[in-house]
């Protein structure tokens, strides 16, 4: 007699509980396959050592035998608490995260007949993205027939950034795709 009759989960699987089963990165203690390890640490002499022999040296020491590098010759394991080691590999994570740079992509909209006062008014727009190191895609918009004036519109985007010159480099220069011609514009590092 099933103890969970109404269950459809087989007896020897656990609950989730709706949590996500969340698999450890690295094979510690017992998890840990080969049959000999190199083993590394604080206070150990650095050698290699069958597997049960580096599991009892951690154990000795009340800390975890971890699996740093299982594809060198033979795999290289650390003697450390597993848990402070997972947190400072969090921690570092975090850190790479925050310092990494999100780019901003900000979209400048023209006509092929777009006359001198609304591009100098996007010019001075662009310039203030640019300032705050956004990315410019700036493009005019060929709606029915205007497909024809294709060198007025790329005539148009090159005066754009000959305009943000001073702000921005031409990352991609103008190019047409289907009823678009676009170019994008990064900001140049700041000195």
């Amino acid at each position: 007699m099933a103890i969970f009759p109404s269950s459809n989960r087989p007896p020897n699987k656990p609950f989730n509980r709706g949590r996500k089963v969340v698999e450890e990165p690295y094979r510690v203690n017992e998890r840990i396959l080969a049959a000999k390890v190199r083993v590394v640490g604080e206070n150990i002499k650095v050698d290699v050592y069958p597997t049960a022999v580096a599991i009892k040296m951690a154990q000795d020491q009340s800390l975890d035998l971890v699996e740093i590098s299982p594809n060198a010759d033979p795999p290289v394991c650390k003697i450390i608490d597993y848990s402070k080691f997972k947190y400072e590999q969090k921690k570092k994570q975090k850190e790479i995260k925050a310092n990494a740079q999100k780019t901003v992509l900000k979209e400048m909209r023209f006509g092929p007949n777009t006359d001198d006062h609304d591009f100098n008014f996007k010019v001075k727009h662009a310039i203030n993205f640019l300032q705050e190191g956004a990315k410019i895609k700036a493009y005019v918009h060929f709606v029915g027939r205007s497909i024809v004036y294709k060198e007025r519109g790329e005539i148009l985007l090159l005066k754009f950034a000959q305009a943000l010159e001073e702000h921005g480099k031409v990352e991609m220069f103008p190019k047409l795709e289907g009823k678009r011609m676009f170019m994008m514009i990064a900001a140049k590092p700041k000195k």
